[in-house]
């Protein structure tokens, strides 16, 4: 594992994360890929409120400037 956040992003490809967006909002899905804008592209996608499924969304891609962060 890396000790940089686009090294710890590498390590988390296809796998389950969870990102926090502004406003509060939370998606869960498989990370397909990103870029050094971090800029996400979530598969099999959840919208999350309070840890309760809101929504399934599928494939989605988020726009790095909304992150507020990501946990593997």
């Amino acid at each position: 594992m890396g000790n940089r956040p686009l090294d710890i992003l590498n390590d988390s490809l296809n796998t389950s994360v969870i990102v926090r967006l502004k406003g509060a909002r939370e998606f869960r899905g498989v990370l397909q890929g990103y870029d050094v804008h971090m800029n996400l592209v979530l598969d099999e996608a959840e919208e999350l409120k309070d840890g309760e499924i809101v929504r399934k969304i599928g494939g989605v891609v988020i726009r790095g400037d909304n992150v507020v962060y990501v946990s593997p």
